[in-house]
């Protein structure tokens, strides 16, 4: 017997907002601001994409650069100050010009709701990023449109572990079956499908290289009237732009294995 699409959930950098290069301006200045000459060039963001989570990424930094020497003997606090510092950048860039939501998300939320999908955040991103992100680009709060935020480290492994969609089908008493994802990242597709759920991902210029196997279908964007989203993988084209009706039909042809 099929189960029904009950709900949607989605990551939020790169899915919701093209933020990363934000993220990566907000590290480069509270690096500067430590007082340290470390500089993440576009391309090197590109790799360090690949750790999720801020305070990982630069633990993963300062190991591979062999930089453990030059910092203080308590690296665990000094990366964290770093990492706070970097969030509070982050918020005020947000907060200053904000970042547009990428196409058709806003729609498809809109329409998601109105037809009784539940809809959820499942991010390794931090909670203040989240709230930044509607404050400034929804004009609202995020709990003003999405049942459950799941962000940061509300669980002990970031994707691409399943833990953060397992804490969230557990909290909203779903099964994995009932749901989408909708993600941006080889991290992110692992994390979903390794949570048992099908998933439709949106590329962006930092992903667009990604091995997305095993996605439900791969797009460009979700699509706007007027700005049509492009089939990349997968064998159900959505038509001019991605609506719930699509999603119904995506989720109820793919199977995971």
């Amino acid at each position: 017997m099929k189960t029904e699409l009950q709900a949607l959930l989605f990551d939020v950098d790169g899915t919701l907002a093209d933020t990363e290069d934000v993220h990566r301006q907000a590290y480069n200045a509270a690096f500067k601001a430590a007082g340290l000459d470390w500089v993440w060039s576009t391309e090197r963001y590109h790799q360090l994409l690949s750790v999720c989570g801020g305070k990982e990424r630069i633990r993963h930094y300062v190991q591979q650069q062999g930089l453990e020497p030059q910092l203080p003997a308590d690296l665990d606090e000094y990366i964290a100050g770093l990492h706070a510092e970097k969030t509070s950048i982050y918020v005020n860039l947000m907060t200053a010009g904000g970042v547009p939501l990428r196409p058709g998300v806003e729609r498809l939320i809109r329409e998601a709701r109105d037809q009784g999908l539940r809809l959820a955040i499942v991010t390794t991103t931090t909670p203040a990023n989240v709230s930044a992100l509607f404050r400034h680009s929804f004009g609202g709060h995020e709990g003003d449109w999405f049942e459950l935020v799941a962000a940061g480290s509300i669980v002990p492994r970031k994707k691409p572990a399943p833990d953060i969609y397992n804490y969230v089908l557990s909290k909203m008493g779903l099964s994995a079956a009932e749901c989408l994802a909708l993600e941006d990242s080889r991290n992110g597709l692992q994390a979903a499908r390794a949570a048992g759920l099908k998933v439709l991902v949106t590329v962006n210029p930092y992903t667009d290289s990604h091995d997305f196997s095993g996605a439900a279908v791969v797009l460009d964007h979700l699509g706007d009237p007027g700005n049509p989203c492009h089939l990349l993988q997968g064998r159900l084209p959505p038509g001019p732009f991605v609506d719930v009706n699509y999603l119904r039909r995506l989720h109820a042809a793919c199977r995971v294995d």
